[in-house]
């Protein structure tokens, strides 16, 4: 029998949660886990406040209940499983070192943020600043996966430094912005200035998009690592055609404002795409 947290008592203002991961969880009891603290607003309270708590820990927690306003869920594990039978509020998964967080439904901001380790698997939609770094910072997302099988919003895999990234459907603005290494798949479309101030890793999208006019053709051609990344990402549920395993790409380089070593790689129309 897993763990199950459900959500009891909604709140318009948001509750900072980051206490519910296995690493504060694993082998307290039922009142002691629901004593643990949590930021209410500006006020302290408990997560038996706001949670019913049952069962016991088996390496996994099951959160039930629409979780939108839950901030920080799993934010710095570094084991277990975390399932959220719903949506998930900001920062889910944020700076995480290792286990899975899996979201059935929409997530908030900053999902994945500095995250290390592990993966996020978020089934709906996410918000801005997937896998990026926090305002001030340099360094976002660097070591894990993040897969989300609908779109994001702006900013993903901003200060991206190593690991995956991956989005189902549609990218916005920004996307890979300052990236330093790393990959991000988007199977739907960019958005605007997309690899902006990138020194370094890949981007890959399905569908034609307008690059920087700091970014240079190179060549079109069929890389070898792709197939990889991609079956993968099939396996994982994303809608990877046979189209995007055997297709050529163009091959985009830049930023040129900085190392030029990026790579923005594009899906070429002709493949039936």
């Amino acid at each position: 029998m897993s763990l199950t947290l459900t959500l009891q008592t909604s709140s318009t203002v948001p509750v900072e949660a980051e206490v519910i991961s296995l690493d504060r969880l694993a082998g307290l009891s039922e009142a002691e886990i629901a004593a643990l603290p949590v930021q209410h607003g500006n006020e302290k309270a408990a997560l038996g406040d706001f949670f019913r708590v049952s069962g016991s820990s088996n390496g996994e927690i099951r959160l039930e209940g629409d979780l939108s306003r839950v901030k920080l869920i799993g934010a710095g594990m570094s084991q277990g499983r975390i399932v959220i039978a719903g949506n998930a509020g900001m920062h889910v998964g944020a700076g995480m070192r290792g286990g899975e967080i899996v979201v059935e439904g929409d997530a908030g901001d900053w999902a994945g943020a500095e995250m290390t380790g592990g993966r996020l698997l978020i089934k709906g939609s996410a918000g801005h600043l997937v896998g990026s770094a926090y305002r001030g910072g340099t360094v976002g997302m660097h070591g894990g996966e993040i897969i989300v099988l609908g779109s994001a919003g702006n900013e993903v895999g901003g200060g991206l430094r190593r690991g995956l990234i991956a989005i189902g459907g549609d990218s916005g603005d920004f996307t890979g912005v300052n990236m330093l290494a790393g990959t991000i798949v988007v199977l739907g479309r960019l958005g605007w200035r997309s690899g902006a101030g990138m020194k370094r890793g890949s981007i890959i999208s399905m569908h034609p998009a307008e690059m920087l006019p700091t970014f240079t053709f190179a060549c079109t051609y069929k890389p070898t690592f792709l197939p990889i990344f991609l079956r993968h990402l099939r396996s994982l549920g994303l809608p990877v055609a046979d189209t995007h395993l055997n297709g050529s790409y163009q091959r985009w380089s830049g930023d040129a404002v900085e190392l030029n070593r990026g790579e923005i790689l594009i899906l070429q129309e002709s493949s039936g795409v």
